[in-house]
């Protein structure tokens, strides 16, 4: 039994570490992909977790199975495939540790997951599922992500979702947004960047929560603005939390971070998250917001989740 479980990609993110005098970077290879992000900031505040992945069968899928293991994401839904490479995204890197990202993904294992492969015991057998839009840019994942939301919500399942837009990976953005826009309407629970909320609906952070929440059945939003912290929204509040300053040297994984760690909040509440006061859900956006920050100071997605100790220190000094 997990506490939480996603579907969708596992990779390499190759991080600039120095650039020489051509402006060439030297890159260290870091284990990452949104909804393993993700896990990894649960797992790190005790909860169980699992991912439905597929890798390639070759060093770079051993070596993200074997990170999975040690960070303790159940690999029982991870998938090798001999016929294709393990994804790769290189990360460049401007001034303020913003990035932009190229992939190596044609195909890459993580888009060639079929539902019949997928072990349908792994959902029954959890609380809340989750994803993002990577699985839904290309087929068989598209297909096999669609059909296992469908199926975790037959089965009662929390549903989170965090578009994470790629827009490298959408030849044709209508479709990118199509996907988004039918992503929010299978969701309980929403991480969504700003700039994601002005791609699909062209407003800002307090009307598009308040669309998600009215038009597309989201119970709780959390909309991320950046250094400049989070704005949620649920049917009893809605709220500003401002963010935290730090050395940013690589911004790589933190949305996935705060979602992984605001949904341990929601979980760790006992209460549907519906129904947490805006009280609730300002402390729950607090530590999410810390826990993002922090993770900012290192390089990489998995590997650079904050203990919670050192995220409460930190809170505590700011």
């Amino acid at each position: 039994m997990t506490d939480v479980l996603a579907i969708g990609e596992a990779l390499i993110d190759f991080a600039p570490v120095s650039v020489d005098e051509t402006g060439y970077p030297t890159m260290a290879a870091k284990p990452g992909g949104a909804p393993a992000n993700f896990l990894a900031a649960l797992t790190k505040r005790g909860l169980s977790t699992g991912l439905i992945t597929k890798v390639g069968d070759d060093a770079f899928g051993k070596l993200l199975k074997g990170t999975l293991d040690d960070v303790g994401i159940s690999t029982d839904g991870v998938m090798t495939d001999s016929d294709v490479f393990t994804t790769l995204a290189f990360v460049t890197l401007d001034e303020t540790g913003d990035r932009d990202f190229s992939f190596a993904r044609k195909p890459g294992a993580d888009t060639c997951m079929n539902f019949d492969e997928i072990d349908t015991t792994l959902i029954d057998n959890t609380k809340v599922f989750h994803f993002g839009t990577l699985s839904l840019t290309n087929d068989p994942s598209k297909t096999a992500t669609e059909k296992a939301i469908a199926y975790a919500k037959s089965k009662g399942k929390i549903i989170t979702f965090d578009p994470n837009l790629r827009v490298p990976l959408w030849p044709d953005l209508e479709d990118a947004k199509k996907a988004i826009l039918w992503g929010c309407a299978q969701a309980d629970i929403i991480k969504i960047s700003i700039e994601e909320v002005e791609f699909i609906f062209g407003c800002g952070e307090k009307e598009g929560a308040e669309k998600l929440l009215n038009e597309y059945g989201v119970k709780l939003a959390f909309v991320t603005l950046g250094k400049d912290g989070c704005y949620f929204a649920n049917k009893n509040g809605t709220g500003y939390v401002k963010g935290y300053s730090v050395k940013t040297v690589d911004t790589t994984g933190a949305g996935d971070i705060f979602g992984g760690t605001a949904v341990y909040g929601v979980l760790s509440s006992g209460k549907a998250p519906e129904d947490l006061s805006a009280e609730e859900v300002t402390e729950i956006t607090d530590v999410a917001c810390a826990t993002a920050a922090l993770s900012t100071t290192k390089f990489g997605g998995i590997l650079s989740v904050p203990n919670p100790d050192d995220v409460e220190e930190f809170r505590k000094a700011n």
